[in-house]
């Protein structure tokens, strides 16, 4: 089955994330979420953010999250100060992805439950026995402005522009 999504996107590169939402983390052995703001994650610091459709589903945990974890270095070496990994889920299961693939403190996982974020920026996808899901996306923030944003068409499939290699030749290309 295809979905038949044609929602635009609404976020473009020059834009600034909406400082109004807000993400779920589950910091280990914690009980309970805390609650961290866009601006909080986005101001004054240079940040990846990859959006994949759902947590333990199969292309996102073999390929976007250990390819994230994977370039880890190599991003770290292009002064980014975050790499964060944003889904619908809820931050139980953020924290508990992130445990079964050793990201240890190298990616925040970061819950958007109520799709906000999602919403806001036109990031969602309906998915056949899925319901309403984040779009596979990768992009660069600096300072709260996207500065590279690439967006995979809808589909749970779908793992071209996204990738980590990707976003890291667009930096590489952005700093010439």
């Amino acid at each position: 089955m295809c979905p038949t999504d044609t929602r635009e996107v609404k976020i473009k590169v020059g834009d600034r994330i909406p400082q109004d939402v807000y993400f779920g983390v589950l910091d280990e052995n914690s009980t309970e979420p805390r609650r961290v703001t866009a601006e909080d994650l986005f101001s004054d610091k240079r940040v990846v953010l990859f959006g994949i459709p759902g947590a333990f589903t199969n292309v996102c945990s073999s390929k976007d999250l250990p390819d994230f974890l994977q370039f880890y270095e190599k991003f770290k070496e292009k002064s980014i100060d975050i790499i964060a990994c944003v889904a619908i889920n809820d931050p139980y299961v953020m924290r508990e992805w992130g445990n079964a693939k050793n990201v240890d403190d190298k990616i925040l996982m970061l819950s958007d439950g109520d799709m906000t974020f999602h919403s806001v920026c036109g990031l969602l996808q309906k998915l056949p026995y899925s319901g309403e899901r984040g779009r596979r996306f990768s992009m660069f923030v600096d300072d709260g402005v996207v500065k590279l944003l690439n967006v995979e068409e809808p589909g749970a499939l779908n793992y071209t522009i996204s990738t980590s290699s990707i976003l890291l030749e667009n930096l590489e290309e952005m700093e010439k």
